[in-house]
């Protein structure tokens, strides 16, 4: 049953501008994601081109949830710069609902929905070739087991858009996702900023009573449930960056309007995986200092806490939240070690499991091999001993790169519940999602409107989630 909330509403104005949506001049719709569909009660809907135009690409309401969209009000460092003029300048929130199966409050939000005041020189829309990206991102992610929103839906628009990094005119479609929250860091930082302390205080124990429901109490005393809450979001925020280095991706723009307290991984740009180990590598063309590449996502991820912990300045003594930031750096080392554990599909608890984590990822480092394929020859641990030493790279397992973890891998002992029991891993080579592919995928449609090469690489990730047991929902797609 969809149980429609509008808890946002619970902030006031000055945390949103109330937004009319775009209108489009044609509505194609291109991908639906039926599984949460499904999961929110909403098949008729999904089962209905007429509805699903309706509701996601000229939104109108639901019973019972907001009346008219909400662009959400936010600052936040770019580029370590600190920026008081952004917001939600191609989006908004659209809807809130609770999950059926866990009760936790969910949103609906847009990309590429019309101008808000937020915009500034911006046109509101987004290309046909990031709403794709994005779908390509969330599917990958999903399957290796990253907490991420999910690309609920993609609709055709029918304008032709300007673009200074694609070949113009070029296609646009409105994108729906779906998050557990859109409370930024950079939502308190505003309210920092312009020295709404009693503002910052009411976010605050929104944010506990909304997310933290088990682990905060809103109704604390205000200094405590500050320095609570940077504990909170530091947990989310270490498990969230060591999800992204055991997936090896790089998100690349890692800006404080881009973290959420929920922890939640969303808002796809320059994105990119990595082809083999390499810590320097970027994702964005524009961050020439390499402020966000693969190797310092978790020292990124640290500074916009700490940012975040600087906003309770106004709330609590800093000795405290200080104490709560240094717990990222505590939690990243376990939820680092948790996170390649998972990926192999090895017992986290064993002795070994840190060593063998570190020695990993230096001979990773060493080898001319691609970091999935690593992942995936020695899926299971010592299960996989043989398969990855009479595979196609076994000759690179006996090189002088892995000399160091090779008799660790060999033995590590296979977790609980994994097997090697599925046609995955009758494969040579696991999936991927290199650039190269992303391009030869956007290239099958913009060139012939072939949509067939998405469909074949999205069946592949689900496939591979399956195997790998991480991807919590049974994905069910619609493309057209």
């Amino acid at each position: 049953m969809f149980t429609p909330e509008r808890q946002h509403l619970a902030l006031g104005r000055p945390f949103f501008r109330r937004v009319r949506p775009a209108q489009f001049p044609e509505n194609t719709i291109r991908f639906r994601n039926l599984a949460w569909a499904r999961r929110l009660g909403l098949e008729e809907t999904a089962n209905s081109d007429a509805d699903w135009i309706a509701r996601f690409a000229r939104f109108e309401p639901f019973d019972g949830s907001l009346r008219q969209p909400l662009a959400l009000a936010y600052h936040g460092h770019q580029f370590g710069a600190y920026n008081p003029d952004i917001g939600d300048g191609r989006g908004f929130l659209y809807a809130q609902m609770r999950d059926p199966v866990d009760g936790r409050l969910l949103d609906f939000g847009t990309k590429g929905s019309g101008r808000t005041p937020f915009s500034r020189s911006g046109d509101g829309r987004l290309t046909l070739k990031g709403a794709v990206r994005e779908i390509l991102a969330t599917e990958m992610l999903d399957a290796l087991g990253v907490v991420t929103s999910k690309t609920f839906s993609v609709i055709e628009t029918g304008e032709a858009l300007q673009r200074h990094d694609e070949p113009s005119p070029t296609r646009s479609a409105v994108l729906v996702r779906l998050n557990h929250g859109h409370i930024r860091i950079g939502s308190f930082q505003r309210q920092a900023f312009e020295g709404q302390a009693g503002l910052l205080e009411r976010l605050l124990r929104y944010s506990a009573s909304r997310y933290f429901p088990e682990r905060l109490n809103p109704d604390a005393p205000i200094a405590e449930l500050a320095a609570e809450s940077v504990r909170a979001v530091a947990e989310n925020l270490a498990r969230l960056a060591a999800s992204w280095m055991a997936a090896g991706f790089v998100h690349g723009v890692l800006n404080t309007d881009n973290f959420t307290v929920t922890g939640e991984s969303f808002d796809y740009g320059p994105w990119r995986f990595l082809p083999q180990m390499n810590p320097g590598f970027t994702a964005a063309y524009f961050d020439h200092q390499g402020r966000y590449a693969y190797g310092r996502q978790a020292e990124a991820t640290f500074w916009a806490l700490c940012r975040y912990a600087d906003t309770m300045t106004q709330l609590s003594e800093i000795e405290p939240l200080e104490e709560a930031v240094g717990v990222f750096n505590t939690r990243i080392n376990v939820e680092m070690i948790g996170a390649i554990c998972r990926r192999l599909g090895v017992d986290a608890s064993w002795p070994d499991a840190p060593a063998m984590a570190e020695n990993l990822l230096k001979a990773m480092r060493g080898a001319d091999i691609g970091f999935e394929a690593v992942l995936f020859d020695w899926y299971g641990g010592t299960l996989s001993s043989a398969r990855a030493m009479e595979g196609p790279r076994g000759a690179l397992y006996r090189g002088n790169a892995f000399s160091g973890v090779l008799d660790q891998l060999k033995s590590a002992p296979t977790a609980n519940g994994v097997s090697l029991n599925h046609p995955y891993f009758s494969r040579e080579n696991p999936v991927t999602m290199l650039i190269e592919e992303v391009e030869t995928i956007w290239s099958a449609i913009d060139q012939h409107d072939d949509w067939r090469v998405l469909e074949r690489k999205l069946a592949d990730i689900h496939l591979m989630g399956e195997a790998y047991g991480l991807r919590p929902l049974t994905p069910e797609i619609s493309l057209r």
